[in-house]
């Protein structure tokens, strides 16, 4: 097992009541090496775990989350530190970092922070509708606007819905429970979907994990652009960082992992070979990114703290002095 040591300790710096605990946080606090002065974004706000540790460590953070409950809650607590002016809200997706960080006048930054995938108090929201353990409207938002996944399931043809379920979920039953989800339209909660997926599958109680959790997955990151985020944040995370500056992301599957893992390795400066058979012959391009970590996963002790951390993985590097890949293929 991996990790980290670092001499700041962040978990003080939650409160015992938080709604939602950070991932990773030492290991994440320790990747980016925050200092008084340095410039970071926090491309997933939330509770604000991760923004407080770097506060304290004295950088300035620009937190960014598409949430408004989560830009909400992150106003009242800067009121209650007087209006910190290191703490700067941005209600707005993490992928839209790039734009923002120009419309502030900031050409790059120290270090970006990544933590992907749903919150602690989302799922808890039995409103929001992203758990099928409350049952609730079908909603599944981020951002509480746009098309719910009520919207998705009742207008979408069976076929998206089954490549959906398939490719965002790794439903091998996909088409199966697709044809269920059509055949019982309308549906309005996230309890009516949870049952009819179980009835797809043949669920029986007695059955170690509930088969409607893979579609719920799908269905989630669908409506989100989860995956396609994410990719547009990396690059923008490329283009921001400043030389020597930090990039850490947490994720919580494997198709977000296989994203991240990939970036890292393209922009880290490894060539594929056009063939196994054929050795690579051109120079290898520049570097990005070096210093690429191994994939770093909770400790035994944090997963007693916290249990939904089981599936965490940080990975982390250091940008280098080549332009991003954008800016030579534009100049």
């Amino acid at each position: 097992m991996t990790s980290l040591q670092n001499p700041l300790d962040p978990y003080a710096l939650i409160a015992p009541d938080a709604p939602h605990i950070p991932v990773l946080l030492a290991e994440v606090v320790a990747a980016l090496a925050p200092h008084p002065g340095a410039v970071i974004i926090d491309g997933t706000f939330g509770a604000g775990g991760y923004t407080r540790a770097l506060l304290a460590a004295g950088a300035t953070v620009h937190a960014f989350d598409r949430d408004p409950d989560a830009i909400a809650v992150g106003r009242a607590w800067a009121e209650t530190q007087g209006e910190s002016p290191r703490l700067i809200l941005h209600p707005r997706r993490f992928s839209e970092m790039a734009e923002a960080m120009a419309e502030a006048g900031i050409e790059h930054v120290d270090g970006v922070v990544l933590d992907i995938g749903v919150s602690s108090m989302q799922l808890d929201q039995a409103q929001r509708g992203f758990s099928f353990s409350m049952d609730a409207a079908l909603d599944m938002r981020m951002a509480q606007s746009g098309p719910s996944a009520a919207d998705f399931v009742n207008t979408a043809e069976e076929g998206e819905i089954a490549d959906v379920l398939y490719r965002y979920g790794e439903e091998r039953q996909s088409r199966r429970v697709a044809r269920f989800i059509v055949a019982a339209r309308p549906i309005e909660t996230t309890g009516q979907l949870a049952n009819i997926i179980r009835r797809a599958l043949g669920h029986k109680p007695h059955m170690p994990k509930d088969p409607a959790t893979r579609s719920f997955q799908a269905i989630r990151i669908h409506v989100n652009d989860e995956l396609g985020e994410l990719e547009t944040a990396l690059d923008a995370a490329e283009t921001l960082l400043a030389p020597g500056g930090r990039l850490a992301v947490v994720t919580f599957h494997s198709l977000e992992d296989r994203i991240v893992k990939q970036f890292l390795k393209t922009a880290g400066g490894d060539a594929p070979a056009t063939s196994r058979y054929v050795p690579v012959t051109a120079d290898a391009p520049p570097a990005m990114f070096g210093k690429v970590s191994k994939a770093i996963r909770p400790s035994a002790e944090e997963l007693d703290r916290n249990p939904r951390a089981r599936s965490a993985t940080l990975r982390f590097a250091t940008r280098t002095t080549t332009p991003a890949r954008h800016r030579r293929a534009t100049a």
